[in-house]
């Protein structure tokens, strides 16, 4: 059970259901949602029902396991994008999961109902184009599946004019002309939404669904989901020379006044977030020297107002979001939801 006098994150499920909707209207067509990684750190278990009730028909997970805790939620079909998982081969029938497909031995070793995953440019999982030309030439290897869709992935869609978004355009058109036979085809996730004309006829969209932006280059479009706020422990006042934190790498060139917060690297605020601001009234607090497992601490001598101990400030919120937090520690907002800790206390509104 999470401590109600630490660290508070709160997930807001309604945003999310309306961002879903959101990415259904604009795409207008069906839309899957990518609900990996216990919905990217989230919570699968409330997040996938409300999304089921939201009229969401199909869910991705990375792998068989999330599949089998993914069930337990939802009767909607459910795609593992690792595909036939050493092992876990029973847990596909058991569960009813279809794998996605990603290799000629997989094509191989399965039967039944299955996705066909084809690399347009990613270069790591999915059939390449000389297996594509192999199945032209062996059609009788696709005998004993049943095709939901054929789906590929864009590598840089969060980058409006890379060029090679229309290069796997072009080459997803190219293997959609050589496997007709395939009914239904899907290549869009969260940015790519927004990027290309044609959507084709699933989209499966996931960051976009938890409050990223994913058009970064213009005001995120998407409802913001968390917000986590970070409970003071002590306040005090240092002078002029002294250094705080491990290591001593930050040395005070004047006398003001910091802020100790039970929040670390254990609750995935990484010791890289050390560049970043925590926000108090809507002001921003530069973290000070190094962050350590359980505790940072901030500066508030500029403060009008200053937090005392048992207020909390505010890591992520209207003063900062999972990409702005991103972006100041030099990474992306995917690794700051899924970093988000356990220790939190955990409120779904």
């Amino acid at each position: 059970m999470s401590e109600p006098s630490g660290t508070v994150l709160n997930i807001n499920i309604g945003a999310i259901v309306e961002n879903f909707r959101h990415l259904r209207d604009h795409a207008g067509t069906e839309t899957a949602c990518v609900v990996k990684a216990d919905c990217y750190g989230l919570g699968a278990a409330k997040i996938v029902h409300a999304l089921d009730l939201a009229g969401a028909r199909e869910f991705f997970v990375a792998t068989a396991g999330e599949g089998r805790t993914l069930r337990e939620i939802t009767a909607r079909d459910i795609y593992v994008l690792g595909g036939i998982h050493h092992g876990a081969r029973d847990d596909f029938a058991k569960y009813r999961l279809i794998p996605v497909l990603n290799s000629m031995s997989d094509i191989v070793a399965w039967s039944g109902a299955c996705v066909l995953h084809f690399d347009t440019g990613m270069n790591r999982l999915g059939l390449s184009a000389d297996d594509v030309d192999g199945i032209v030439a062996q059609p009788d290897l696709l005998e004993r599946l049943d095709i939901k869709f054929g789906m590929s992935h864009f590598a840089c869609s969060d980058e409006k004019d890379h060029p090679l978004n229309a290069a796997q355009v072009e080459r997803f058109g190219t293997i959609q002309t050589k496997l007709p036979f395939i009914r239904r085809w899907s290549m869009c996730n969260s940015s790519g939404i927004f990027r290309v004309a044609h959507k084709y006829d699933l989209v499966r969209p996931g960051y976009a669904l938890y409050g990223g932006n994913p058009t970064p280059e213009t005001r995120n479009p998407m409802q913001p989901v968390v917000t986590l706020n970070a409970r003071v422990l002590q306040t005090r006042k240092v002078k002029a020379g002294e250094t705080i934190g491990y290591g001593a790498t930050h040395e005070f060139e004047a006398d003001t006044e910091t802020a100790t917060l039970a929040f670390g690297y254990a609750d995935g605020f990484h010791r890289g977030y050390g560049r970043s601001n925590l926000y108090y009234n809507g002001v921003a607090c530069p973290i000070l020297g190094r962050v350590s497992m359980d505790l940072i601490s901030v500066g508030i001598g500029h403060l009008d107002r200053k937090p005392a101990p048992g207020d909390l400030m505010e890591v992520l919120g209207p003063h900062q979001d999972i990409d702005q937090l991103a972006t100041s520690a030099g990474t992306i907002g995917y690794e700051i939801l899924t970093g988000l800790g356990m220790r939190y206390t955990r409120l779904y509104i």
